[in-house]
């Protein structure tokens, strides 16, 4: 332990950086000693030059604010001090020397001074502590920079200020700077940069701080030369901006450079402009390298890495453009790089920058482990796919032809592709095919070979690691997946789709997860740092301010105040009550700063803006301001907004003139109704009142538009982009959840304004760059990409095309346009750029929105504010909802009679708590209303039963009054026992009784035998209400001989249902029931013995079912098992499930109805519903049912705004595109007629060879409200959004006429618009509000996986015990010295290393080959292969000789011996059964097994395992969504077959993608699920017309005719999937990332292991090979470092283990167990088990060593610090007074001893010097 400390001599007061009005620190210091110390050391300021001569000192009041955390006495400090400092105890040298020769230890009070006197300091007109620099300054500075070369000095501990930073303003403590100090250097004031940098400083008259390196390295001028000073005058020069004017000018330069590179093809003047830019920058770094010097320091030239990027740019285009060379294409490209200089300039972009790099430096291990997988991938596909995608249709010859056309060495016949190969009809490449039955195969008359090239020019294929790498990245960004998935099932079968489920589904979720989780860790760490962090003034100075507003507000208010009294007692009050709310309204918008107004315009807008001049015009306000606030008043104008919604969203195409005519009329009233709204507001609130409410700005916005469309009525811009949005943004006001989300939304973007400027300017300078470098390409290679040689519509030929197809690339589709840029430019330079874009474009945007979900997840729906509007229509809505509920009471309840008591009971209190903003007097006839009801249907509810009754989730007081089996119950945990211990006596058990008891039955199952008793003799006890309860229908008395018979049934009916058997078999024939429904494809017909066999289980299904529903009527009653939601889904589909199967097999029914079979089909199609019966089975889905509807039930408002916001794009695009996608087409080659031939409709009609040639529109258009959001979902999901975007780009401004290419080019900001507004933001808010909501669920069920069971928890918790720490125990080493060798071998570190190399060396042999290598190749293939066997299987043997039978009891091991035996087997096999049968490539996917060995805990890189720990973790929770994601495609699987198994084959639905079979279906819809190619089905489901199929079709094989779609059940079929199973992968990412989030305070909560404890002695052995069991004191910093985490100490470290304490020998050596328990003690913290493990410890050691040699410890670390220091604190005091006094009659002259540096008393810096650097050196 330390000794007590001197308050004298242990402790001083440290300046502290940053703290305002001079704060003087001490610790533990009485009053006494505090004036003691106050008479040495007099006024010091810790944020100024303590050397400052003040010719005077005012008396200071100092007010103490004590620290919490001190241990002082109470009573010992007083709270306030006043102290009279004379000037002649201020020795300032001795101050010095005290002030540098003591150490800072412990806890801190603060002295701070009172405002009054902080005020007064801050208004003097002095500059303190600011001290010009001079040639003494310099002097010292480089003296002391040559001792601390000679002399190495320990590490110290200072850091810089926060408020003293370079580019911040200058805090208003140092005083108002004179003129002289203006652009003239100082000395550093801050002494991390003087003593550790050497530098000083600048300050403009903005005060705003720039920083100079002082000492000369490398051709670095004087600071006193006068081209440095005018240089550096020149550099701070400032401007009325935050901006230096020197910058300022750099900005425009950077700016104008910018613009006329978005140019692609400028002028020739241009040139002149680009030269004078040129020089403005070579003078720019001229100026730079004058003032800041070459190479001297981080704060010369060369020191900021934005220079070397400006001086690389600037270098070459000097190079290149006076050069005889011709660099222009070099030069152009070079020069993009100039735009990022715009990031130097602004602060705000610098610090998101840091941020990023940050990002990324902890990324790096993701990154790495992304890579890892996408190799592993790439190799098995390799291993899989090489050379299938070249499998192509290839035409049969006749027997006449020449048979040199199948010959495959190169004929000439293969040169024409398109002549011998099949194609699909208006497919580009050959159809593929494969020798898999379950793979494509060719149509008559083509055989299926390995010819040609790859599909996608070449680009797509597995031939060689490079493609294939390209495909796995192309896969885990899901671009275009399905049209892999197609070439891959057509060439290689089917079953390889389970390839693409675990790469497009599993590995994409968790690597996305994974950076997902990363960044929202890296953005909340760095918003509790900027919380953290202080501002750039000091608190002090901030509320001194504010308290200096607060006085001039009030000033003001008084003088307001004064006038007003002046005039009339009318006006007063009107007048006052207008500038009290807006001075309200002010002031609760904190966020938003307003300047000051000059008094005169005050003065003006209330004499103008405040109409009080008249009475009778105040009484006429006061009469309006009543009307237009009443409730009904605020109803009117929500009915008025809503009709004129839903009157813009009638609006379609085409429509008769009446329609027009009342759409025109009806927005001429509403737009009359708001003009009334505002003129009445504006009498009301008088116009200064009226426009200081944002909504009213709106409103008038509104009115001053619409009133100018109707005066330019040809304008439809005024009427899409700024009439529709206000319509709604008005409704908006009277939702409280939208006024909500929008205040969040504005806070967080200007919190992250910095970020979206970071964002537009990558997005500006990726386009610039992707135009200079292709741009040229794309013109001179056109016809590569384009047979009739036109660009295309993506391409980058100019800077808007550039910047569309960048937007495709930040929306996820880039693989298309890749290969257009490597077809014209090339692989080299095409690819690097596209992954820049990707990677750091979803960097940025993937940042963004972690940070607006973080800010999202605060929002709580269920207490929104709501304001003044929103509160009256509430009140309105309130009453008007009590009108009706009192009307129909009246007419219910007129003849019947409530009983007093009756009526007592009615106020239900937690119905009181769940309905808020109604009256007393409103529940009350709300209630009596139900009451009255209930009554009269002859039944009562509980409200438990109620509740239940509408939600599936059950409630603790349904289990609690429902007598079900505990088994049934959905809560976990609950059964009858709990229920009868928590029930407490014997009324509450009587009570429970009662209300469980059912309708049905007088008998109790689930109560004992005793309570029985009990209840049948108080049975017969009279009613309170003083008569019998009738019987219900079925109910049989108890005193009836038959009732004992009726219990008996009862009870054994509930035994029955109770059985475990019993419940199993209902599982297993719900299971079965349901997986029959798999069977009933398009081939059923054909196959009459399975389908005989399904009608009879069909029917023994339906009666087992039956059977379960009547045993549980009998067993619970009716009450009890209609209260059960599940019970009601189960009796729902057992009903739908008769009917149908009644349906199907009376023929007789089919007559009756008039309908034949295959008209009943659609009513079969609901055979789906059986597979619903899985959910009330099984209780893992159950689990996962009742948390997304915990999680997703409140977010019903923010869902209601969203979808507001897409009307509002819907709206938009109807007044946009409607009737204009209409287009002619040509029938013979499927292309639309140019507008040269054909220009509108009329034209189009009248062609003579047109008969079947129709005027067509799009599947998808904006012709109506309807169509608008199906075309806005497309493009929200990216699917089939090009075809719109082209149909809406090609569109011309009015109806009836052809389109024309890219005739309206600027229709693409819509889209734009609708992505950034209608989608980011929306999804932001919707998984916000979602987190909330989860996060919320999670703690009410103690913080534990909502996703997972009662058992499942137990394993989750052994799971994450055998993951945190190595429960596998080691193989005991053998005796024998042999295998004890071979033991010591195989475990040593260097074994592991090697066998890690081998198998990725293995890897490296599958990544060299390729698809066309020489046979020379395969062999030394075959042979290395060989080795790699051999190699392993050495390895194995080896292992089981040192571990004998122990070997097989690890699972590793396990899998390395089955390797090695298929591997044997895989090289034997082609010797014995033949090369064809063999693939080649299985010996290699099989030795490439072992690279999981890299995820090994322990033997990998540790940063995997830390990765992949969340997902382990997680698997339980996973596999829980994954089952019941995987009924949910289940069910629509057999929707889908029923409906859509005949539709015809086109678009997106082929021969691999159906609905005919099951595993086709699943198939469309695992597409579907990751949002990929459901618009290609959409779309050949659309085709319902005779023109695009043939309903009268025969399929062989059926009695089905037709090959049509339902586009209305199509669209209800691929909506609702798409957002149920959207919200189940929403839910999986939070899960996942929350994990991951909450995997670090696990493992900082977690106790030391057994392994910690091993590893910990594994390093001792290092450090102390001879077993002393000590190691010397000076080896403990690096024995701390070396050690693992938790145990890890990182450097510098001695700080920390000086404060152990730890006991020390003799020979200054430390024993093992001391810093073993002083280790666990820090790691364990405050833990309850500390001691406990602690003793064990100990005791264990003492065990293990036996002679441990007794020692007597003589000292302390701690004790032998504080010796060293005290010893110094006296050695240098007695050298600086020795000094001092040989100096006394020199001054300002440098005194240099033993290589330290003094001055006299008058010599400030060096004073400065010795006090900064000693009082850190020390601890």
């Amino acid at each position: 332990m330390a000794a007590a400390r001197n308050p004298y001599t242990s402790d001083i007061w440290k300046p502290e950086q940053g703290s305002a009005c001079s704060p003087l620190l001490t610790h533990g210091w009485s009053s006494a000693s505090l004036s003691g110390v106050f008479r040495v050391a007099g006024k010091t300021s810790e944020d100024q030059n303590p050397l400052v001569k003040s010719s005077s000192l005012d008396t200071l009041s100092y007010k103490f604010h004590p620290n919490p955390q001190s241990t002082l006495p109470s009573g010992d400090l007083s709270s306030e001090l006043r102290l009279t400092v004379p000037q002649y105890l201020l020795d300032q040298e001795l101050l010095h020397k005290i002030h540098s020769s003591l150490v800072t230890t412990g806890s801190r009070h603060y002295l701070r001074p009172r405002v009054g006197q902080c005020r007064k300091m801050l208004t003097s007109p002095e500059s303190k502590g600011l001290v010009p620099f001079t040639a003494e300054s310099l002097e010292l500075i480089e003296n002391h920079a040559a001792k601390k070369c000679n002399k190495e000095h320990e590490e110290e501990d200072l850091k810089p200020s926060p408020y003293l930073e370079a580019g911040k303003k200058l805090p208003f403590t140092y005083g108002t700077l004179s003129q002289g100090m203006v652009s003239e250097p100082l000395e550093d004031i801050d002494p991390y940069y003087y003593v550790k940098r050497n530098t000083f400083v600048v300050l403009n008259r903005r005060r705003i701080i720039f920083r100079f390196n002082a000492v000369s390295v490398f051709c670095t001028l004087s600071p006193f030369s006068s081209l440095r000073k005018v240089a550096i005058k020149v550099l701070v020069n400032p401007y009325p901006f935050q901006l230096t004017l020197f910058n300022l000018l750099i900005l425009i330069s950077v700016l104008t450079d910018s613009m006329l590179m978005s140019m692609s093809n400028p002028p020739e003047w241009i040139l002149l402009i680009e030269n004078t830019l040129l020089g403005i920058y070579t003078f720019e770094i001229l100026v730079k390298v004058i003032a800041r010097g070459v190479w001297a320091g981080s704060f010369s030239f060369f020191g900021d890495l934005w220079n070397w990027l400006d001086f690389s740019v600037t270098l070459f285009e000097l190079i290149a453009r006076f050069s005889l060379l011709n660099f222009l294409p070099m030069i152009e490209t070079v020069r993009t790089l100039r735009i990022l200089k715009i990031i130097p300039l602004n602060r705000g972009l610098l610090s998101i920058v840091a941020t990023l790099v940050q990002c990324l430096k902890k990324l790096f291990g993701a990154i790495a482990l992304t890579l890892f997988f996408l190799t592993v991938f790439s190799l098995i596909g390799m291993g899989l796919f090489m050379g299938n995608l070249k499998h192509k249709c290839l035409r049969w010859p006749e027997e006449n032809e020449n048979k040199t056309l199948y010959n495959r060495t190169g004929s000439h016949y293969y040169i024409s592709e398109r002549e011998n190969f099949y194609y699909l009809e208006g497919e580009r490449y050959a159809l593929l095919c494969g020798n898999r039955t379950d793979a494509g195969q060719c149509p008559e008359g083509y055989v299926c070979v390995k010819e040609g090239t790859n599909p996608d020019n070449g680009f797509t294929s597995f031939d060689n690691f490079g493609w294939a790498l390209l495909a796995l990245f192309r896969l885990m960004t899901q671009d275009y997946p399905e049209l892999l998935y197609h070439q891959i099932l057509y060439a290689s079968g089917k079953v390889y789709m389970i390839f693409f489920v675990v790469i497009s589904f599993w590995f994409a979720f968790y690597m996305a997860s994974l950076f997902l989780g990363i960044l929202t860790m890296t953005y909340e760490k760095e918003k509790q740092k900027m919380s953290g962090k202080p501002r750039d003034t000091e608190p002090e100075f901030q509320q001194t301010m504010k308290e200096q507003e607060e006085e001039n507000e009030a000033d003001e208010m008084k003088t307001t105040e004064l006038e007003m009294k002046q005039r009339s007692p009318t006006t007063k009050n009107t007048t006052l009550d207008i500038l009290e709310e807006t001075t309200l309204g002010q002031k609760g918008e904190p966020g938003t700063s307003r300047k000051k107004c000059p008094l005169c315009w005050h003065k003006f807008t209330k004499s103008c803006f405040i109409w009080d001049c008249s009475p009778c015009w105040i009484k006429l306000g006061e009469l309006v301001d009543k009307i237009i606030t009443h409730s009904f008043a605020e109803l009117f104008l929500v009915i008025c907004i809503i009709l004129n919604i839903c009157f813009l969203a009638i609006e379609h195409f085409p429509m008769s003139q009446e329609i027009i005519s009342l759409l025109r009329i009806g927005n001429l009233f509403f737009l009359g109704i708001y003009t009334i709204e505002m003129i009445l507001k504006i009498i009301a609130m008088h116009p200064y009142g009226y426009f200081q409410v944002i909504w009213n700005i709106f409103d008038s916005i509104i009115v001053f538009y619409g009133l100018t469309e109707i005066f330019l009525a040809g304008i439809e811009e005024i009427t899409v982009f700024i009439l529709l949005p206000l319509r709604f943004i008005k409704l908006g006001k009277y939702i409280p959840t939208f006024e909500n989300l929008v205040r969040i939304l504005g806070n967080t973007l200007m919190t992250l304004k910095n970020l979206v400027l970071l964002l537009f300017l990558f997005i500006y300078f990726s386009t610039v760059s992707g135009m200079k470098l292709f741009g040229q390409s794309y013109k001179e290679c056109v016809c590569r990409i384009n047979e009739d040689c036109q660009l295309p519509r993506w391409h980058m030929a100019d800077f808007f095309h550039t910047y569309m197809n960048l937007f495709r690339i930040f929306c996820g589709e880039w693989i298309e346009t890749l290969w257009d840029c490597m077809e014209v430019a090339g692989p080299f330079w095409c690819i690097p750029f596209y992954i820049m874009v990707i990677l750091l474009g979803n960097l940025l945007i993937l940042y963004l929105f972690v940070a607006l979900v973080s800010s999202f997840s605060s929002f709580d729906a269920t207490t929104p504010e709501v304001n003044k509007e929103a509160q009256n229509f509430q009140l309105a809505m309130a009453r008007i909802k009590k009108g009706i509920n009192s009307m129909l009471l009246k007419i219910l309840c007129t003849k019947r009679t409530v009983p007093m008591e009756a009526k007592g009971q009615i106020y239900d209190t937690s119905v009181k708590e769940n309905i808020s903003g109604h009256t007393l007097s409103e529940l009350s006839d709300t209630q009596s209303f139900l009451r009255c009801k209930e009554k009269s249907s002859g039944a009562e509810k509980t409200p438990a039963t109620e509740s239940e009754s509408q939600s599936l989730i059950a409630s603790p007081s349904v289990s609690e009054t429902v007598p079900i089996a505990s088994g049934e119950s959905d809560i976990e945990n609950l059964d009858n026992k709990e229920i009868r211990s928590k029930s407490g006596n014997g009324g509450s058990k009587e009570k429970m009784k009662q209300s469980s008891s059912s309708e049905c039955s007088t008998v109790d199952i689930a109560i004992s035998e005793e309570e029985e008793m009990v209840y049948l003799h108080e049975k017969t006890k009279p009613h309170k209400n003083g008569y019998e309860g009738k019987s219900s229908l079925g109910q049989v008395s108890r005193e009836s001989k038959n009732g004992n018979i009726w219990r008996n049934i009862r009870k054994t009916c509930c035994k029955i249902v109770e059985n475990s058997w019993f419940k199993c078999f209902i599982g297993m024939v719900t299971l079965l029931s349901t997986s029959t429904l798999a069977l009933e494809d398009i081939y059923i017909d054909q196959r009459k013995t399975i389908k005989i066999l399904l009608e009879y289980a069909d029917m023994i299904f339906a009666y087992i079912f039956i059977l379960e529903m009547l045993l549980k009527w009998v067993a619970y009653g009716f009450k009890a098992y209609f209260s059960n939601s599940w019970y009601k889904l189960d009796f729902m589909v057992v009903i739908a499930q008769h009917l149908i199967f009644y349906l199907s097999i009376s023929t007789g029914c089919s007559v009756l109805i008039g309908k034949t079979r295959e008209e009943l089909n659609p009513l079969a199609s609901i055979k789906f519903l059986r597979a619903l019966r899985v959910l009330s089975q099984f209780e893992r889905m159950k689990v996962v049912l009742i948390a997304l509807i915990k999680t997703t039930a409140p977010i019903l408002s923010v869902f209601l705004v969203c979808l507001m916001t897409w009307l509002l794009f819907s709206i938009m695009g109807v007044h946009l595109f409607a009737g204009k996608f209409y287009e002619c087409i040509d029938p013979t080659s499927g292309e639309r007629f140019s507008v040269s031939e054909v220009m509108n409709k009329s034209q189009c009609e009248n062609l003579i060879f047109n008969e079947s040639m129709p005027w067509e529109n799009a599947k998808l258009n904006f012709d109506n409200v309807g169509n608008g959001f199906l075309s806005l979902l497309q493009v929200a999901t990216f699917n089939g959004w090009l075809t719109i975007m082209n149909s809406a780009v090609d569109s011309v401004g009015k109806v009836n006429l052809q389109p024309s290419y890219e005739y309206n080019l600027y229709m693409y900001f819509y889209f734009i618009i609708f992505v950034i507004f209608g989608l980011f933001l929306p999804l932001s808010m919707l998984i916000g509000a979602i987190i909330s909501n989860f996060n919320k669920f999670d703690t009410n069920m103690g913080g534990s996986n909502v996703f997972i069971t009662v058992k499942q928890k137990k394993q989750y918790r052994a799971l994450k015990k055998l993951l945190y720490e190595d429960a596998q125990r080691p193989a005991p080493r053998p005796k024998n010295k042999f295998q004890s060798f071979i033991f010591d071998l195989v475990t040593h570190r260097v074994f592991n290393s090697i066998i890690i190399v081998l198998i990725c060396f293995q890897a490296t042999t599958i990544m060299i080959q390729n698809d066309e290598q020489s046979p020379q190749m395969e062999t030394a293939l075959y042979w290395m292969n060989s080795i790699f066997v051999m190699l392993f299987t050495l390895e194995c043997i080896l292992k089981l000789t040192a571990f004998r039978c122990h070997y097989f009891t690890n699972a590793w091991n396990v899998h390395d011996i089955m390797v090695v035996i298929f591997s044997i087997t895989g090289l034997l096999l082609p010797m014995t059964v033949g090369q064809y049968f063999v693939p080649p490539s299985l010996v290699q996917l099989i030795l490439l097994s072992r690279v999981i060995h890299v995820l090994r805990p322990g033997k990998g890189p540790k940063v995997f395992h830390d990765l992949m720990l969340p997902l382990m973790l997680s698997l339980p929770a996973l596999l829980n969504i994954s089952l019941f994601l995987f009924l949910i495609m289940f069910i629509y699987a057999i929707f889908g077959m029923y409906n859509f198994a005949y539709v015809k084959k086109e678009a997106g639905i082929n021969d691999v993608s159906n609905f005919e079979t099951f595993g086709s279906s699943m198939l469309c819809l695992f597409q579907v699920t990751i949002f990929s190619g459901w618009d290609g089905m959409l779309n050949a489901i659309f085709s319902s017309q005779w023109s695009d199929c043939d309903p009268d079709k025969i399929n062989p094989g059926t009695h089905v005719k037709g090959d049509c779609g339902s586009p209305s059940v199509g669209i209800f079929y691929f909506v609702s999937y798409i957002l149920i199973s959207w919200l189940v992968i929403v839910n999986m990412y939070i899960m996942l990332i929350m994990e991951f989030l909450s995997i670090p305070l696990k493992k900082k909560n977690r106790a030391l292991s057994e392994y910690d404890f091993k590893k910990f002695f594994q390093v001792w052995n290092r450090f102390d090979p001879d077993r002393t069991q000590y190691i010397d004191s000076s080896k403990l910093s690096d024995f701390a470092a070396a050690l693992d985490p938790p145990l890890f100490m990182a450097k510098p470290n001695k700080g920390q283990l000086v404060a152990m304490d730890l006991p020390m020998a003799a020979g200054d050596r430390i024993h093992c167990l001391d810093i073993l328990l002083a280790f666990t003690k820090r790691v364990m913290g405050n833990d309850e088990r500390v001691e406990k493990i602690l003793s064990e410890i100990e005791s264990g050691f003492m065990l293990a060593n036996p002679f441990k040699i007794t020692y007597e410890p003589i000292t302390t670390t701690l004790k032998r610090k504080q010796e060293a220091v005290s010893a110094t604190i006296i050695q240098r005091a007695y050298k600086s007074y020795r000094l001092r006094q040989n100096d006394k009659n020199t001054s300002d002259i440098p005194i240099i001893d033993d290589g330290r540096d003094d001055v006299a008393p008058e010599g400030v810096c060096s004073d400065k010097i010795e006090e900064k650097t000693s009082i850190q050196t020390q601890i």
